[in-house]
């Protein structure tokens, strides 16, 4: 056996000098002693490594032992296919597998428990549970992941699992911060989504927390006069915060609305849900968007509850007709798997903004920040 030692104070620079000089290696096991020092607990480690060379594959044997891996998952769901045909009566025909048991989900975790180890698997379970796609769960985690010796495997490094998902968090999504609006500045926000993702009652909760919180003058345009009530519930809300409050249905009436509203801060403008599948309905949005003689802010309001393939299929449908300025989550309060507020701004690149947490104007809405998100995945 050709065994190769290394020593130094650092395991992953010789790690790293042993493959540059030997190719792929094999680690065997490494030593650690501990250097003394006249200041207690400051003493320096020095590691020995043993490792050897692994035998070359060729391009066409790797391509092989992939292949073989491919097959052994395979097999092994056939394998599960057959355990649970076998509670069934012998003259019974072979049963499929059962709707509730995700033949991708096991292959998934096969593909997790051959690259990761420990506390790793551990959480990008709890990530997948929580309805995070497992590819983006093994994105998030394997930036606070280190090489684990043993297992040569990645296994975390953080004290907790809520350290490792801020980090990778922080580094994959964006976030918009607080709506504000500066000193002598006039923004107007439009709010756009499908039917019943709650735009109207999350609008002025924004409404709201610009009146109390900013001290801005502020007024509302609603362009729904499709759903029944809709204008009536948009002007009680107006009234208890004692702000103007104004109905338009085409492009030339919003023109002629906003040009009055010159000594507002803000302008914010509810528009008809509309599904993502009806073009034409969507073009009469933008139509009467396009009104706006000055620029605004798109603001996307996505359910909690939607599948994640199906919002993708929303912002992507609503991309092709307006610039989207962020994401707004609605009824996260209503759902056990909060993983869309990481999917969809991963998958999108959009950056988000509020997430509303319960029905209550203004009380239940909250900024999205990389605390707040990791909070949703793994708990305070």
């Amino acid at each position: 056996m050709n065994v190769k030692v290394y020593e130094g104070e650092e395991l992953e620079a010789l790690i790293e000098r042993a493959k540059k000089e030997l190719g792929d290696v094999e680690i065997l096991y490494y030593e650690v002693e501990k250097k003394r020092s006249f200041i207690p607990f400051f003493g320096k480690k020095r590691y020995r490594l043993f490792v050897m060379p692994r035998p070359k594959v060729e391009e066409g044997d790797r391509e092989d032992k992939d292949r073989e891996e491919l097959v052994e998952i395979k097999k092994e769901i056939e394998e599960l296919k057959g355990l649970l045909a076998s509670v069934t009566s012998s003259a019974a025909p072979p049963q499929p597998l059962p709707e509730h048991i995700d033949k991708e989900q096991v292959f998934a975790d096969k593909r997790i428990f051959l690259e990761f180890s420990g506390d790793a698997v551990e959480l990008i379970q709890l990530l997948i549970k929580k309805g995070v796609n497992p590819e983006i769960a093994e994105e998030i985690v394997r930036d606070s992941c280190g090489l684990d010796i043993e297992t040569e495997k990645l296994d975390l490094n953080t004290a907790t699992f809520r350290e490792a998902v801020l980090k990778g968090v922080e580094g994959r999504i964006k976030f918009t911060g607080e709506f504000k609006v500066e000193d002598g500045d006039k923004r107007v926000f439009a709010f756009i989504g499908p039917t019943g993702v709650g735009k109207t009652t999350n609008l002025f909760k924004i409404a709201s927390k610009f009146v109390i919180e900013q001290e801005l003058r502020v007024g509302v345009i609603t362009t729904d006069t499709f759903k029944v009530g809709a204008v009536q519930q948009a002007r009680t809300y107006a009234s208890i915060l004692n702000i103007p409050f104004f109905v338009v249905t085409d492009s030339k009436k919003l023109k002629e609305t906003l040009s009055g509203l010159e000594n507002l801060d803000v302008v914010l403008i509810d528009t008809v849900g509309r599904s993502h599948y009806d073009y034409w309905r969507l073009g009469e949005i933008k139509a009467t968007l396009s009104g706006a003689s000055i620029s605004m802010d798109l603001i996307l309001l996505i359910s909690c509850n939607y599948d994640t393939s199906e919002a993708v299929e929303v912002v992507n449908r609503y991309r092709s007709f307006f610039s989207i300025s962020s994401l707004f989550f609605t009824k996260v309060d209503e759902t056990s798997k909060p993983g869309i507020m990481v999917n969809l701004p991963v998958i999108t690149g959009l950056p988000v903004s509020y997430v509303s947490t319960g029905q209550r104007v203004p009380e239940d809405i909250k900024l999205l920040t990389p605390e707040v998100v990791t909070d949703y995945l793994v708990g305070a």
